[in-house]
């Protein structure tokens, strides 16, 4: 291929949807590698690398429809992904027999107040109807709320961008309120990062502990679970 060629392959849509979908794809394993060596909030995949990338789309004026072009594979992955959370659910069963009360209270707490709590936003701050139906079920883990938010009318796109903001809110704050309200056991601190923040919730409660970690994400994959199978009750409740 003679170097024309391979410009105009590189301005080409579809030159430009591969080299978004390879963006992508080094900007998230970039940020996890430095995460590793330096453990700052800003530096978390999940804040780093999304920051990243938008700011590479828009100074490179890289059309959405032509980022999405691959890169909504990505995406797609993590409805098969959700196969996976079977497995901690098993291997942990010894802590779950252990402690069905308060996991079960974390659960349902969890699910509830998040609804609540977007419920009243959206009743208070007026929001597009769009993005009021996607924020919905931003309190469950990603792969959960895209399923779920076609109940309530949501646009998953939107409830994917609402499920991270609330996320990387939840890593950030959550040490601090913990002091605050005084929570020391690893039980609690698991239940509240997995209840309130999810994927992000468990990543930061993996750093506090090894129990921390899987309590947040058994006490996130069963508020998952029970988000998708409830959705349609749920809708007629709070639409």
């Amino acid at each position: 291929m003679t170097d024309s060629r391979v410009v105009d392959f590189v301005l080409s849509q579809t030159g430009l949807a591969l080299f978004s979908l390879l963006l992508t794809v080094f900007c998230y394993f970039g940020a996890k590698r430095l995460y590793k060596y330096h453990r700052v909030w800003w530096l978390a995949p999940i804040v780093l690398a999304p920051i990243v990338i938008t700011l590479l789309v828009f100074n490179l004026k890289i059309p959405l429809p032509t980022y999405f072009e691959y890169t909504h594979w990505l995406m797609a992955m993590l409805a098969p992904a959700t196969i996976a959370f079977a497995l901690p659910i098993y291997r942990e069963r010894n802590l779950i027999r252990q402690y069905p009360l308060t996991i079960g209270l974390g659960v349902t707490a969890g699910l509830f107040l998040g609804m609540i709590s977007s419920w009243l936003l959206v009743k208070f701050v007026p929001l597009p109807v769009e993005l009021s139906k996607s924020l919905l079920v931003r309190s469950v883990s990603t792969p959960f709320a895209m399923e779920a938010t076609s109940a309530f009318g949501g646009v998953p796109e939107l409830t994917a961008m609402m499920v991270l903001i609330t996320g990387v809110i939840g890593m950030l704050v959550c040490e601090p309120l913990f002091k605050f309200m005084r929570i020391r056991t690893s039980l609690g601190k698991g239940v509240a990062l997995g209840a309130s923040a999810h994927g992000a919730g468990a990543a930061k409660a993996t750093e506090i502990g090894q129990q921390e970690g899987v309590i947040a994400s058994l006490t996130m994959i069963f508020i998952g679970i029970a988000m998708v199978l409830g959705a349609p009750v749920f809708a007629l409740i709070f639409i």
